[in-house]
């Protein structure tokens, strides 16, 4: 028996509210690092970089979850997470050798369409219509604004960076699973504590080479204590109270903030295909979030309605 759609009371709206804010806010600071990375990068190699960054957001979170991060199942959960943040930090830089800029930010985006695909092949969780209506036009978004051109084939780079598009996709899918079931910070620790070992660990691969300029070590910082510990934090604290598919699509306008922020500090302009761009991923969150809730409050006896995943 199909069952009727109820239109969400005023404290479950105020909840799903308080959480798009904070994924807008992680995006945010996600987006604003992309600047100060990018000027961090010159003056060393991205293990280095991404070794420090994650060694200071996890001493951070560390030192407030202090006993918590030791217990048995937070470091299970936290290593294995870990390991797939790793993966999807190593495979993007390794994959930006031998591919361009542009189909790399695309390629890597692509999160937003393996997330609902993984999720069903893997647990069986079908996404609402509404949902793949968004992922569709933020996908349509990505491609317009990172300006990719994908018909030359894929190289060895674009494997390597969609490999770590499902790690991200399966990073994802995995919190939505035990947000709720550890304590956040000890979680997120355990997590940037991972990232930092293993990158230190493909030093001797690599090549290490650091100037220890002002900007290297100013970006560092922020990016350990904001992007790193913070950010990630916000983004499990999310997942204990939205699906998946939702978080990924919040995700898509990482690159929206990063080109406003670029903008901002006067390194380039956004011309008409920006902001198109810009403009359909921003509407495929709003398809998602909104055509539920309207459906449910316009036709709320109709139990085919495309509620929000």
């Amino acid at each position: 028996m199909s069952t009727p759609l109820v239109t969400p009371g005023p404290r479950a709206t105020l909840e799903r509210l308080q959480v798009d804010g904070v994924l807008l806010l992680m995006n945010a600071l996600w987006g604003v690092t992309f600047v100060m990375v990018k000027d961090a990068l010159g003056h060393g190699d991205p293990f280095s970089f991404l070794g420090l960054r994650f060694c200071i957001g996890a001493l951070t979170l560390s030192a407030l979850a202090r006993r918590k991060m030791l217990e048995r199942a937070t470091l299970l959960r936290g290593g294995a997470l870990g390991v797939l943040l790793f993966l999807c930090f190593a495979m993007q830089t390794l994959g930006l050798v031998s591919t361009t800029p542009s189909r790399s930010a695309f390629i890597t985006g692509t999160y937003v369409v393996l997330v609902p695909v993984l999720g069903w092949a893997f647990f069986r969780r079908m996404s609402s219509a509404s949902s793949w209506a968004g992922v569709a036009i933020a996908t349509a978004g990505l491609y317009t604004l990172t300006g990719a051109n994908l018909r030359e084939g894929l190289s060895l780079g674009d494997v390597l960076t969609l490999g770590s598009a499902a790690a991200y996709a399966f990073h994802i899918l995995f919190t939505e699973r035990i947000a709720a079931k550890t304590d956040v910070v000890s979680l997120v620790a355990v997590q940037l504590w991972v990232v930092a070992l293993l990158s230190v660990l493909c030093l001797p691969f690599a090549g290490a080479r650091v100037h220890w300029t002002p900007s290297f070590v100013g970006a560092a910082l922020f990016c350990g204590v904001a992007a790193s510990a913070l950010a990630l934090t916000l983004q499990v604290w999310a997942q204990a109270r939205t699906t998946a598919v939702r978080v990924a699509l919040f995700c898509c306008t990482e690159p929206v903030f990063a080109a406003l922020t670029s903008v901002g500090v006067g390194h380039e302009r956004l011309g008409p295909r920006e902001w198109v761009g810009g403009g359909l991923i921003v509407l495929g969150v709003l398809v998602a979030e909104v055509s539920g809730v309207l459906w449910a409050r316009f036709f709320p006896g109709r139990a085919s309605a495309p509620t929000g995943g």
